[in-house]
């Protein structure tokens, strides 16, 4: 009897996966355990695995195509078995073909023979789970180049970072369907790889429209060569950029030192391929060569400059806004326009934590900072106060019994927020060498999507820059974010006396959907315990 196999929902957040690769062929025997197939997710490529044994009878998802969970993904079944009517979607006559959906989605219309032989559609991939659009930053291959399994197409913006997205495929770049600087949303076509010389401008032309079927995709003579002239055409539309500087190839990374460091990116000579700039060479640029190269600005220089009366003008630039920052400004405006925020600060006594801090960091190879001690506290709190550490889910309200902190960290694009999984069970050492391995990767890009989901309670300080007081918005889906300002010195009173302390503030904002006044109170109250009495947490 065939079994049908669908699309599995390999994550928690995972709505839809792509078929990276698949392991096995129609034919093929299987036995429970075999890995039929790589799969890639909204978080990872996994493996997946058969549960059954047989035949492979038949793939509903092609390498490389894109599939909703519980999608018809293989049937496997009897060597020799007849599946047309399961195929067709005439008849069930088993209990695991149970949907009409199901055989819908593999009708003749939307089968693999719609697409010319050879051919793989790339879509936009979704490279994180919040990823909804992404924005090629630069595309490391051209229209007529060859392609290698394994070769790096593109840098790819996500909300999160900026990711090199490879093939999985080989053959020839036959289309760009989104270009540099250019955002697509997720499973937009992105490009198609193929044998070389191949039409692809139907199966352009019906993605657009939405409609692929075997009766538009025709190969033709006439439209065989449309599609080589258009190909040259934008090769040689890259190749005069590349040479005459009117348009400077740079990966992200070099164009960020470039700024970083006030060099002029056309100053500069690319290494890389078709001569685009890379890091190596921002890095090795010597202004002095520049400045020999024209020894004629000395003169310019030198020559006294005429007198200047200013006049005045109104001037501005539009930036186009990156991927992260959009994302970023819808976040926060769901989160502040939905839920009813209201804020609750109290002042800490910080003399002691200061001191333990200094009798911490003595200890070899140790570094504790503040915001470590800060974490470990708001840890130890939460599960005092499970209330705090909770979600809200319009008809239910979702308690979390695992604790992971989130921390902000400040990028050049936005804000970016590391978790630490299960705080609670974590060291003062274990939080402060995670804090800056996350950190160190957040403002790098090279932090992956996994290690920024899954908080259940944030944290922003913003004590290093001075400010001695703010309120934050919160990180949704979490219930409260808790704001850090500076460590001030000033006059308190002791005791009855007027003495010199040390005194931070924090604001605690809650959403009041899930936390009352009085449950944020009691929390600040534990966090105020464990700040000021800091050896009681490390008991």
């Amino acid at each position: 009897m065939a079994i049908l196999v669908n699309m599995p929902r390999l994550s928690d957040t995972m709505e839809e996966g792509v078929v990276a690769k698949w392991l096995k062929q129609v034919g093929d025997k299987i036995e429970e355990g075999d890995i039929l197939a790589e799969i890639e997710t909204d978080k990872a490529t996994m493996e997946f695995e058969s549960f059954n044994e047989g035949t492979l009878l038949h793939i509903g998802v092609q390498e490389g195509e894109t599939s909703p969970v519980d999608v018809l993904l293989a049937i496997i079944g009897e060597e020799g078995e007849d599946i047309s009517e399961i195929l067709n979607g005439a008849a069930a006559t088993s209990q695991e073909v149970t949907s009409e959906d199901t055989t819908k989605e593999i009708s003749k219309e939307q089968s693999d023979t719609a697409i010319p032989e050879g051919v793989q559609v790339i879509s936009m991939p979704r490279l994180s789970d919040t990823m909804e659009e992404g924005t090629v930053a630069s595309w490391l291959k051209n229209i007529g180049d060859k392609i290698e399994e394994g070769d790096i197409l593109a840098e790819i913006e996500t909300d999160k970072a900026t990711m090199e997205f490879e093939s999985f495929y080989e053959g020839v770049l036959l289309y760009i369907g989104v270009g540099e600087g250019e955002s697509a949303k997720v499973d937009s076509l992105l490009t198609i790889i193929g044998p070389e010389g191949t039409d692809v401008s139907a199966l352009v032309t019906a993605h657009k429209e939405g409609t692929i079927s075997s009766d538009t995709i025709e190969t033709t003579t006439e439209a065989s060569t449309t599609e080589t002239v258009q190909i040259e055409e934008q090769t040689a539309e890259v190749s005069k950029s590349n040479n005459t500087g009117g348009r400077i190839f740079a990966s992200p990374l070099a164009k960020k030192i470039a700024k970083d460091k006030g060099i002029n990116l056309a100053d500069v000579k690319g290494s890389g391929e078709n001569g685009r700039i890379v890091k190596k060479d921002v890095e090795n640029y010597t202004p002095a060569a520049a400045v020999e190269a024209t020894p004629t600005q000395t003169t310019q220089t030198a020559t006294p400059l005429a007198t200047y009366t200013p006049v005045g003008e109104e001037f501005y630039e539009e930036v186009k806004n990156s991927q992260m920052r959009k994302v970023i400004a819808k976040r926060l405006g769901e989160s502040k326009f939905t839920a009813p925020h209201y804020y609750l600060t109290i002042e800490l006594d910080m003399d002691s934590a200061i001191a333990s801090r200094k009798t911490i960091n003595a200890l070899p190879e140790t570094k504790v900072s503040f915001n470590d001690m800060i974490v470990k506290a708001c840890a130890m709190a939460l599960k005092k106060h499970p209330q705090v550490n909770t979600s809200w889910n319009g008809d239910t309200t979702r308690y979390n019994h695992h604790i992971h902190v989130g921390v902000a960290v400040a990028v050049d694009d936005g804000l970016l927020v590391p978790v630490l999984k299960f705080t609670d069970q974590m060291s003062l050492t274990q939080i402060g060498s995670t804090v800056r391995d996350l950190a160190g990767k957040a403002r790098t890009k090279k932090i992956a999507p996994n290690e920024m989901e899954g908080s259940t309670f944030t944290i922003s300080n913003l004590g290093m820059f001075g400010i001695q007081e703010f309120t934050s918005i919160i990180n949704q889906p979490n219930s409260a974010i808790l704001s850090v300002g500076a460590i001030e010195q000033k006059p308190v009173v002791k005791d009855g006396l007027i003495v010199v302390g040390n005194t931070m503030k924090v604001t605690l904002a809650c959403d009041h959907r899930t936390v009352d006044g009085a449950t944020g109170a009691q929390f600040l109250q534990t966090v105020r315990a464990y700040i000021e009495n800091p050896v009681t947490m490390l008991a």
